[in-house]
Parts: structure tokens; C-alpha cells; sequence
């Protein structure tokens, strides 16, 4: 998972796309990276580690130019070091930067075509540099620049590529380009800022980073739409796709936005609110004469959902654990030995909550199941007298294909076992899932605004389909051995 932001704007943009990319670092603590085009030149800065880390003052000095990207990157498979660091750029033809959230999952077969096909040459391992190839062939297929030539090639792009992808591109001499897959299963905001000077366009993750920057939201880009906007205040937009089933990626509102944000007209605050509702019943529907005395959320993600458990139950909500915020969050460490240590380093639990109660943990989703179980027995130690752990998530049995990491199947805790054998390997007193069917009424809403969503890593079904091997692949690239080894070398 990766935050991307794209503008083009009547001045430099550079200092607005390094504010709008810190309010989606939450994204990402991989690496950062901008591109601006200015006139005739790209400009590229990019490095690992935190956006403020990143960037000086003297690296946002060699950033000028009206139109540019920005993004914040964890990594996926095969993605970790400084040379997969975005944005990524061609020199040919006009020059492109280019940065993507998610992941393509025909990669080594469009990687292929991209050297035998369109002679082009890929350096690293990172898909977001094939689907830049893709893309700069394609356009310079055209032989033209202009509004429709960008879509043409973006039309090029959706037939050749397959997965989940939202796209953010400088292109000089025309301005920025930005598309989203024919699912839409990464999210992508369109904003607009109206100023002395003219109209100015951004497109986000998330709308936060829009919010930050005065610009209104204007709508979510449609599923396979291609979007141009040049520093003169000019928007394009044209559907780029066959039409598909829209079905964002479910997780984004479990976990990975940021709760002030809009996604797909969908409030993520009210969805995890509802994720609470849905939850709180199904546990007065399983124990009505529960004995839990406190509902604790693990925070931060859990906090919306928590608080609605408590109101259905009846019972107190109390803030537990305080927060290092200086510490990433766990889910997006590259490795398990850094996730078990951050867990210490991140929380510490708040005794007086504790101590004689029957307590009931709430978090957003258990994945690997370390962090839950190391933050039980820090609940145990801290007094508690039962704990009892609830996820506003259903089991996580089945790995994510379209751009969060989630690792092979066997280090998922859920797959392969019953809940009473999770709660067993967790050492709660009571574990309690939520249904999907729950969670995903909960993230429509009342308005039903989705029928259908990137559930997965839920339940198994991937609206691109899969090939043959696809899973083998992915396992040999995404464990943590697989990833400790590529480190060592």
C-alpha cells in the first residue's frame, strides 16, 4: 500500500505536494519521492525513509515547476531498497514520471513484453516501473501529444495490465495524467482549487491530503477513467476501460485510510463507526449476559469501532494504551523480528484500565497474529482479569494480490484454522470475528453506495482472477524468510 498525489498547479507545487504526502504517510514509511515538471525538465527526488527525512530544504530547491507528483511507498513483493524507490521516470518519449499505489499481478508477463515487444528496458524490480514502460509505449504509439493521445495510451495500458493500480504521471508538455483500474480497486480523490490565477487540479489517495491543501473535493475517479490536467487550468476526463464491477478494496476502510478521509463517497469515519454497531450485536447476539466490564481499543485504527461496541453493549470505554507515535505502524514492518520489537516500543498499557476487570480489545484486524497476542499478555500483565480480543475484521485467510502486503498463507494465523484454535494461539479468553457480510454493509452504509467489494483477503474470491502459479510466486517473494534473505544479499 502507497499514498500518491498529483498536481498541476498555476505556481510551484513542489511544497504543497510534500504537505499533502505527509498527511498520507500512514500509507507508507518506505520511502518518499517527488517529480515536478518544469517546462522542458523533469526533476526527481526521491530516497528511503520518512518524508520529512527525505526532503531538505535543498532537495525541495531542486523541484520547481507548476505540474507534479509525489508518493510514499511500504513495500510489496520484490519491492524493498533504494532502487525501487518512486516516482520513476523515461526520458522517451516527451518524458514521463510516473508513481502507482497497488500492484499488478501479470508483472513478469507484461515485463516480457516490455523488452521483447516494445524494446524497452526495465532496471528494478518494481511493477511500477513496468506499468511506467507500459504507459510511456503506449503514448508514444500516438504520435501525438495531447488530451486524447493520453488516453488512447491509458486505454493501451488497461488491456495490457491486470490488478489493482491508481496512477499519478507528469508528462512534459501536457501536463498531469492520472487513472485508475477498471475495478477500482485503489482508491483515487479528484480535487479542485480555484485561485487569482485560475483553476488548480490535484488528485490523492486519500481526501485528506486534498483537505490539507484547501482544495475541494470534487469526486472520486471512476473506475478505468483517465483524468489530464495542464498548469493552465484545463481538466480532462475520459472512461479509458470496458466497464467492470466497481469493487474497492475493502481493507482500505478497515485499516489503511486515515478516518477523516472520503473514499468512493464513503466516510471512513462513519464505516468504522458502523463496523462497531454491527460488531457490538453480534456479541450481545452470541452473549447477553456478557461480563465484560471495559471495551479498550488497540489504537489508533480501532477507536471508531470501539466506542460504538461499548454504546450497544452498555459498558464503559476507556483508552487503555498509550501510543508511541514516534513508532510506525507494525502491519507495514518488512520483517516479523522488527514487528515483535515495535510492539513494546509502540504501546504500553495504562494498569489502573486493567487491573480486576474483564476487558474487551478491540482492533481494526488480526493478520499475523503476533502483535495480538503480545498485546494480550501485556493486558494479563497489566492485571486485567479475562481478556477477551474482538476484531472489527473477519479472519484474514487468504493473501492480498492487489497492494498490501499481506504475507504467504502460512503466516497468516487464521489460515488453515478454526477461531477456537486462533483464540487458543492468541491466549485471550474469548476471540470474536466479524461476519463479512457485517463489515461490508457496515462500509456501504445505509445508501448501499458499493454492492461489491475487494473482500479476498477474506474470502478468497479476486474480482481479476488468477493464473496458474500466481499464489507460488508471490509466497517465494513475500515471506519474511523470502525477505530477510533478499536483505542478507
Amino acid at each position: 500500500m502507497c499514498g500518491i498525489i498529483g498536481i498541476a498547479g498555476n505556481t510551484d507545487v513542489a511544497a504543497a505536494l510534500y504537505d499533502g504526502l505527509t498527511v498520507l504517510q500512514h500509507r507508507g514509511q518506505d520511502a518518499a519521492g517527488i517529480a515536478t515538471a518544469d517546462r522542458a525538465h523533469l526533476h526527481v527526488q526521491k530516497g528511503n525513509g520518512l518524508v520529512r527525512d527525505v526532503f531538505d530544504s535543498k532537495a525541495m530547491s531542486l523541484l520547481p515547476g507548476r505540474v507534479g507528483i509525489a508518493h510514499c511507498r511500504y513495500p510489496t513483493a520484490g519491492s524493498e531498497g533504494s532502487d525501487e524507490a518512486q516516482p520513476f521516470y523515461v526520458n522517451s518519449p516527451y518524458g514521463i514520471a510516473l508513481a502507482h499505489n497497488g500492484n499488478l499481478i501479470n508483472t513478469d508477463a507484461l515485463r516480457r513484453e516490455v523488452f521483447e515487444q516494445d524494446r524497452r528496458n526495465v532496471n528494478t524490480e518494481s511493477d511500477s516501473e513496468v506499468l511506467l514502460n507500459v504507459f510511456a509505449h503506449e503514448l508514444d504509439t500516438q504520435k501525438t501529444l495531447s488530451p486524447e493521445a493520453a488516453f488512447r495510451a491509458i486505454e493501451g495500458v488497461n488491456r495490457r495490465a491486470k490488478g489493482g493500480y491508481a496512477v499519478v504521471c507528469t508528462v512534459l508538455g501536457l501536463g498531469l495524467v492520472a487513472f485508475r483500474d477498471p475495478h477500482g480497486i485503489r482508491p483515487l480523490v479528484l480535487g479542485k482549487r480555484s485561485t487569482p490565477n485560475g483553476d488548480e487540479y490535484a488528485v490523492a489517495s486519500e481526501s485528506v491530503a486534498l483537505d490539507i491543501l484547501g482544495f475541494e473535493r470534487v469526486r472520486d475517479v471512476e473506475p478505468g477513467e483517465g483524468i489530464v490536467a495542464t498548469a493552465r487550468g484545463e481538466l480532462f476526463a475520459q472512461m479509458c476501460a470496458q466497464p467492470q464491477q466497481h469493487a474497492p478494496c475493502i481493507f482500505e476502510y478497515v485499516y489503511f485510510a486515515r478516518p477523516d478521509s472520503m473514499m468512493d463517497d464513503i466516510s471512513v469515519h462513519k464505516a468504522r463507526m458502523r463496523m462497531g454497531v454491527k460488531l457490538g450485536e453480534k456479541i450481545l447476539r452470541l452473549r447477553p449476559d456478557h461480563d465484560i466490564d471495559v471495551v479498550i481499543p488497540i489504537p489508533d485504527t480501532s477507536r471508531d469501532a470501539a466506542l460504538e461496541i461499548a454504546n450497544v453493549l452498555g459498558v464503559k470505554y476507556r483508552e487503555g494504551f498509550i501510543k508511541n507515535r514516534y513508532v510506525g505502524r507494525t502491519f507495514i514492518m518488512p520483517g516479523q523480528g522488527e514487528r515483535a520489537a515495535s510492539v513494546k516500543r509502540k504501546l504500553n498499557p495504562i494498569p489502573l484500565e486493567f487491573k480486576g476487570r474483564v476487558v474487551l480489545l478491540v482492533d481494526d484486524s488480526i493478520v499475523r497474529g503476533t502483535t495480538s497476542r503480545q498485546i494480550v499478555q501485556m493486558a494479563r500483565d497489566a492485571g486485567a482479569k479475562k481478556v477477551y480480543l474482538a476484531s472489527a475484521a473477519p479472519p484474514v485467510r487468504h493473501p492480498n494480490i492487489y497492494g498490501i502486503d499481506m504475507p504467504s498463507v502460512d503466516e497468516l494465523v487464521a489460515h488453515g484454522r478454526s477461531e477456537d484454535e486462533i483464540q487458543q494461539i492468541l491466549g485471550c479468553d474469548w476471540l470474536i470475528y466479524q461476519d463479512l457480510k457485517d463489515l461490508e454493509d457496515a462500509v456501504s452504509g445505509p445508501k448501499k453506495l458499493i454492492e461489491r467489494f475487494d473482500s479476498s483477503c477474506f474470502d478468497g474470491e479476486y474480482v481479476t482472477g488468477i493464473e496458474p502459479g500466481y499464489f507460488e510466486r508471490i509466497q517465494q517473494l513475500r515471506s519474511d524468510e523470502a525477505k530477510k534473505t533478499r536483505r542478507a544479499s
